[in-house]
């Protein structure tokens, strides 16, 4: 007796879904005697089922049920048993010569066919070529993917149902389903499916609309065209550049099965002088490592042009469990301590056609083993085509990744010989003669570990960065805000907080407003800023810093800017709801000090707390400004033959104006001596004149930074953001300046 199989009762729920809404009528069911193995085809309950028994026959047969309605067809997915009156171009399944002959018998036609899923996805001659026949005479107008589709097949057996309509002139859109796998709830999937079919446009959870449907030359899995895969692979080049993995390493086979290992009497001993280490797909780790050798390791001898050499790739070919994986690649670097090696069967090697970078192939290794990669490199299938992994998107990094990469691994290389520095240490306790001598040197020994510990430690403690890396006008007065609120006094602990806040926000501002200028783009917000300064009585204040700010956030005119560029990191200062609020209260704060609403003196002390955290919360979001330091340039001599200067400059961080000279080469011959600048993550220098300043203050004679505060007749005047000290500048030139910058 014939096995019957049929569809799970979530297939057939979502097919006769499909009907409803694509077909006009109920359909009628059109299979081969048999489906797969010795298992036949069921009919869901209700529906006419028509059985032919000859494959050759199922074309003609679909073309007269089609005549009187919808036709469900499911043509036997076996495979041919005549390999060799086969090319190796041709199909092996019977199902492609009955796709490639049915006919649309009229223009309202619709046929829905349950194949294997690579019918549709695969990219290979014979997938394509009946995708294009079928082209010929349909439109696609519904692909669903499915797993578990048909009872007494396996659970992992992909299958795709697939809608077509008879070709009219104008294409429809294509509407792409692919039901999860674990499925959650699959009342959510339904109604996700049933909102797929009512769009026109757009992406759903599990599904998306194609209005310019792809050429039958190019498999359809689903995540090829997934919005949301696009959209993320377009986002690699955030890191810099995108290459295809093959334009960046050969790819090599192995052809060391262990079998064949056996065969040619190449196993050996790893105690055997030329004995080679195997690495086999086991012993590629999730994490990026090579397993040490181990009982089970093969050993062979293998000739050295056949061997891995430092810097090679290897990559599991195979790709298990084949359902959706957590995890990437399993992809490992060959470094020299896993050397002497060869790669046995199914690893994939992959050998830099030029030297790569350390951070170059480090990014690459670490992006293989990511779910994107995987999902990038085409339909999931069980093994790895070399084809996939040639064309297959990686992330290169720009400068400024490479450089934080490069510090990130000196920074993890350092921190491993002072962990082996400390156990040293700490294995020396009962190595001395004497227990006062182990004492004395398990102190004194331990000592710098001990200091470096605690340096480190500091890092972690947001006012220790502040004082030490921030900028010095805002480092000074978070210095000065902590002293007072320590001293204990507290009205001028909380004016000295509101004033930090604002200063903060002005520098920002400041630092908007000039590379804005660079750029040459205008923001709304200066017109307020330069009616204030020509008003000659009173200057800007928080709200305007404030409105620079927010709309440096949500300009449209900056959200080009390259990667590396400062405003990137500016504009994310009050883009956080927690930020925002906490200015915001700091600001109603500022308007109350300055209209005599003053806090009552019994209420200063929660206060001064409440302020201190919206500090806290506003300065924890511009950390950026650690990694944005603020240069005074001092002297710049340039070479002509080696096209670069010599620059000396004062990196002013930290709470202190008085720091050393340091010394850097620059590619521009137009740096100004006196003036400061805004050096970017990338090492470009950006000038600040005139909106920021520095120069030693005539009040109090300590070097200060200023921006301008009023404008009035026939001067400007500057302002100290450290103490607030004015300085009157009344020499036409510098009206002229303010001018030039839309100031004035």
């Amino acid at each position: 007796m014939v096995e019957t199989v049929q569809l799970s009762p979530w297939s057939a729920q979502l097919v006769a879904i499909g009907f409803e809404r694509l077909a006009q009528g109920v359909p009628a069911v059109l299979s081969s005697s048999l489906i797969a193995g010795e298992l036949a085809f069921s009919a869901p309950e209700g529906l006419q089922s028509v059985c032919e028994p000859s494959w050759e026959l199922l074309a003609a047969r679909a073309g007269e049920l089609l005549a009187d309605g919808p036709l469900f067809l499911v043509p036997t997915w076996e495979r041919r048993t005549d390999p060799d009156r086969r090319r190796a171009t041709d199909p092996d399944s019977y199902y492609v010569e009955v796709m490639t002959s049915c006919r649309p018998p009229s223009p309202d036609a619709v046929m829905a066919v349950l194949l294997p899923a690579q019918a549709w996805v695969s990219d290979r001659p014979w997938a394509a070529e009946m995708r294009a026949k079928v082209a010929e005479h349909w439109d696609t107008l519904l692909a669903v993917y499915m797993s578990g589709t048909l009872t007494h097949l396996h659970a992992n057996v992909e299958s795709a149902v697939v809608f077509l309509r008879a070709r009219a002139q104008t294409r429809p859109v294509l509407k792409v389903f692919q039901v999860p796998r674990p499925r959650p709830d699959e009342a959510a999937v339904v109604k996700d499916f049933e909102r797929l079919l009512a769009r026109q446009g757009g992406r759903g959870e599990h599904g998306y609309v194609l209005r310019e449907p792809p050429g039958p030359e190019q498999g359809l899995y689903f995540d090829r065209f997934d919005p949301h895969v696009l959209r993320r692979r377009e986002d690699l080049a955030g890191f810099g550049a995108v290459n295809a993995l093959g334009d960046l390493f050969t790819f090599h086979l192995a052809p060391f099965s262990d079998t064949a290992l056996k065969k040619g009497n190449q196993l050996t001993s790893p105690k055997d002088p030329g004995g080679v280490r195997m690495v086999r797909p086991r012993d590629i780790g999730r994490d990026g490592t090579i397993a040490p050798p181990s009982e089970e390791t093969l050993w062979a001898t293998i000739p050295a042009e056949q061997q891995l050499a430092a810097g090679d790739l290897v990559i599991r070919r195979l790709i298990a469990p084949i359902a959706v994986p957590p995890h990437g690649f399993f992809t490992a670097e060959i470094g020299e301590e896993d050397l002497p090696a060869a790669a046995s069967e199914q690893v994939v090697v992959l050998r830099p056609i030029k030297p790569l970078s350390r951070p170059q192939a480090r990014l690459i290794t670490m992006f293989l083993r990511t779910p994107l990669a995987l999902t990038l490199a085409g339909p999931r299938l069980a093994t790895t085509t070399m084809e996939a992994l040639s064309a297959l998107p990686v992330p290169q990094p720009d400068e400024a990744l490479t450089k934080a990469l490069d510090e990130l691994t000196s920074a993890k290389q350092q921190f491993k010989r002072w962990g082996e520095e400390a156990d040293s240490v700490i294995e020396s306790v009962f190595l001395e003669k004497t227990a006062a001598r182990a004492r004395a040197r398990v102190i004194d020994s331990g000592r710098a570990v001990r200091l470096r510990v605690e340096a480190a430690s500091l890092l972690d403690d947001l006012g220790h960065s502040v004082r030490t890396r921030f900028p010095y006008p805002i480092a000074y007065r978070w210095r000065e805000s902590e002293a007072l609120i320590s001293a204990g006094d507290a009205q001028a602990a909380y004016a000295a907080i509101l004033d930090t806040a604002e200063q903060l926000l002005c520098y920002v501002a400041q630092l908007v407003l000039a590379l804005t200028h660079a750029r040459q783009i205008s923001l709304g917000a200066v017109t307020a800023i330069r009616d204030k300064l020509a008003g000659g009585r009173s200057g800007p204040g928080f709200g305007d810093w404030a409105n620079v700010l927010n709309e440096a956030a949500t300009s449209r005119q900056l959200n080009n800017l390259p990667e590396a560029h400062p405003l990137n990191d500016i504009r994310t200062l009050l883009a956080h709801a927690d930020a925002e609020n906490a200015r915001q209260a700091l600001s109603e704060r500022r308007n109350d000090q300055a209209h005599l609403r003053r806090v009552d003196p019994i209420d200063l002390p929660h206060a001064i707390d409440v302020a201190f955290a919206d500090l806290t919360r506003l300065v924890e979001s511009a950390r950026f400004l650690a990694d944005l330091p603020l240069l005074e340039v001092t002297d710049v001599r340039w070479d002509a033959f080696a096209r670069s200067a010599r620059v000396e400059y004062r990196e002013l961080a930290g709470d202190h104006p008085v720091v050393p000279t340091r010394t850097m080469t620059s590619p521009s011959n137009d740096l100004e001596t006196g003036s400061l600048y805004l050096r970017g993550t990338d090492g470009s220098l950006h000038l600040l004149r005139p909106f920021l300043i520095g120069r030693d203050c005539p009040t109090c004679r300590t070097w200060s930074t200023f921006h301008a505060d009023r404008v009035p007749r026939g001067a400007v005047v500057f302002k100290s953001l450290e103490h607030g000290h004015t300085w009157e500048d009344t020499s036409p030139g510098a009206r002229r300046l303010l001018s030039q910058v839309g100031l004035v």
